[in-house]
């Protein structure tokens, strides 16, 4: 059974320190539902990945469906790092092509200012491995920051030909309204600005905000009765890998981003030639290039040649657009929120309704979240619905 979206809704990427996490879900809730003009929810899929550190807060299904007026409904917590919201995105999917439900709302909820400094660190910690990651001091800055200066060491490359990422992201989300950070990047900032693990600086890692995305799913055969312009999910897809780097073959090889995009691709019966703007998971600018390399569309090493001529390839009017809304860079990372921000952006750009962000002519486009550092990989492939 196809599966279709009909409604999608988000707040603004920010620090909300007056609202809480039900207040943040229940706002894009009612934005996604008045956007579909439909209310008939008979399940309801949490995306949260830290509320139970960052606010000491489970049960966020029942917390969440009565918060929004939906009674006794249907209603769970997916949890994978900050692949959650893409975790959730799954499993509505899932249950509207078996039948099982008729209706979705899924949320992708973060509330990460209830908790700061070193305090945050600790929360976001719970994603490691504990035995052997979290109990000696690593954080997944720090590990990114190992695997990115293990990239550079291996294919000779400067912290600058990572910059066009940044640089492309800050661009879009100075046109983004909703945005956290909306001031485009000066070239060559990249490299000098503050390290955070080196060689991961203060313009390569993803801010941690608060925000909350919803989408209202419905069983594809009923979305055009419902409303004029529904969007597809024609492929979907979850994979996972080591959590550990050290478990792994090859470090910088992320395998669950290459079976996620090419299970979702498959079962779309399209290529990534087919697709028109991708929304990865900028969460440091090394799981860019990794992911691009994963899938496909650069040989080992070759990544950051998107990021070159301060990523005009990537550009709005690139070849291949991508982070069209400013990314997590720029919009923010709100954590297990995120990936149905970055379907919700995806979901604009199909209807033609992304304003100064827009896309010409955008007709199918891949939303791909990612857990820790390629341990969970959710990937979407959706499409505009046909004339």
């Amino acid at each position: 059974m196809s599966v279709s979206i009909i409604g999608a809704g988000m707040v603004p990427v920010r620090e909300h320190w007056s609202k809480g996490i039900c207040e943040l879900g229940g706002e894009a809730a009612a934005i996604a539902l008045d956007d579909a003009g439909f209310s008939n929810i008979d399940a309801l899929y949490i995306g949260n990945a830290y509320s139970a550190t960052y606010s000491r807060q489970t049960q966020l299904g029942s917390l969440i469906a009565q918060h929004c007026g939906l009674g006794s409904v249907e209603s769970f917590t997916c949890e994978a790092g900050d692949a959650s919201g893409g975790a959730a995105l799954r499993a509505a999917y899932l249950a509207l092509a078996a039948g099982a439900v008729r209706s979705a709302l899924v949320i992708g909820v973060e509330k990460a200012t209830d908790i700061v400094g070193s305090g945050r660190l600790a929360a976001r910690n719970v994603s490691l491995d504990a035995d052997f990651e979290a109990v000696n001091g690593a954080t997944l800055t720090a590990l990114a920051g190992l695997l990115m200066r293990r990239y550079m060491h291996e294919y000779e490359l400067d912290l600058s030909q990572f910059e066009g990422f940044s640089l492309n992201a800050h661009r879009n989300g100075a046109r983004n309204p909703l945005a956290m950070f909306r001031k485009p990047l000066r070239p060559g900032a990249f490299a000098k600005a503050p390290m955070l693990s080196d060689p991961v600086s203060l313009f390569d890692s993803a801010p941690d905000a608060d925000g909350a995305a919803a989408l209202v799913l419905v069983s594809g055969e009923h979305s055009a009765d419902l409303v004029p312009n529904p969007v597809d999910i024609v492929g979907s897809a979850l994979r996972t890998d080591s959590l550990m780097l050290q478990d792994r073959a090859d470090i910088l090889r992320l395998e669950a981003v290459s079976s996620s995009a090419a299970a979702a691709l498959a079962q779309a019966n399209l290529t990534l030639a087919d697709v028109d703007v991708m929304e990865l998971h900028d969460a440091y600018t090394i799981l860019t290039a990794l992911s691009l390399e994963a899938l496909g569309l650069s040989e080992r090493g070759g990544g950051c040649s998107w990021s070159q001529d301060d990523g005009r390839r990537i550009a709005l009017d690139g070849d291949l657009p991508i982070s069209s809304f400013g990314g997590l860079k720029s919009r923010g990372n709100p954590n297990g929120a995120t990936g149905i921000y970055q379907t919700v952006e995806a979901v604009l750009q199909l209807r033609g309704e992304a304003g100064d962000n827009q896309v010409a002519g955008a007709k199918h486009a891949l939303a791909q979240s990612i857990g820790g550092l390629g341990a969970t990989v959710a990937t979407h492939i959706l499409s505009a619905a046909p004339d």
